[in-house]
């Protein structure tokens, strides 16, 4: 049994009572619970990320103003919104930056990994978190389909939609990363699963 310090109490009880501070933010149960989250190797012409996994927070935001709530505890977190819109239909993968979707309104089935990836089904208040080199794409969504992009504070997304050139997996492998989740600030998960070493 793992005994908590007092100091670990605290951060756990600030760290969930600003998510919870949020108008709109989801109950702590489902604040606190842990994401989805799987590597994906690489695939054909798509890199993906084999060091750092996909995750997939359900539920983070539940109801209010999801879009600007979401733009709100991404840049809190180290990770300002860059854009509202959609996904694109085609596959893609970006190298300049990691990248944080939070899903505001609507309902969607994406592609993950590349051509023959995985699918994966969002809806209204989930967040997935891609690293960079990892593809991904829109299969279908509902009409009111919404999405907030957000990325590192410095990085600038990028489109690619071939093979990546040596340079461009070492641009992918080196690319620094906030020591902050984009949903859970200093708390894990990011720090466990996105190792620095």
């Amino acid at each position: 049994m793992e005994i908590m310090t007092r100091r670990h109490f605290m951060h756990t009880l600030l760290g969930a009572w600003s998510l919870a501070a949020l108008p709109g933010a989801a109950s702590a149960a489902a604040a606190s619970s842990a994401p989805e989250h799987f590597i994906l190797e690489r695939n054909g012409w798509v890199p993906n990320n084999e060091r750092l996994p996909v995750l997939h927070y359900r539920n983070v935001i539940a109801e209010g103003d999801v879009a600007a709530r979401m733009e709100q505890l991404f840049a809190s977190n180290g990770w300002p919104a860059q854009w509202r819109d959609g996904i694109y239909d085609y596959h893609h993968y970006h190298s300049t930056a990691h990248e944080v979707l939070g899903f505001a309104a609507g309902r969607a089935s994406l592609m993950l990994g590349g051509p023959d990836g995985r699918t994966v089904d969002v809806a209204r208040g989930d967040v997935i978190l891609l690293p960079a080199g990892t593809g991904h794409c829109r299969l279908s969504a509902s009409a009111d389909f919404l999405v907030v992009g957000a990325y590192p504070a410095g990085q600038k997304w990028d489109v690619c939609t071939s093979a990546p050139d040596p340079e461009t997996l070492r641009r992918i492998r080196a690319l620094p990363f906030p020591d902050n989740d984009p949903v859970r600030g200093s708390e894990p998960p990011l720090a466990q699963l996105w190792p620095r070493s």
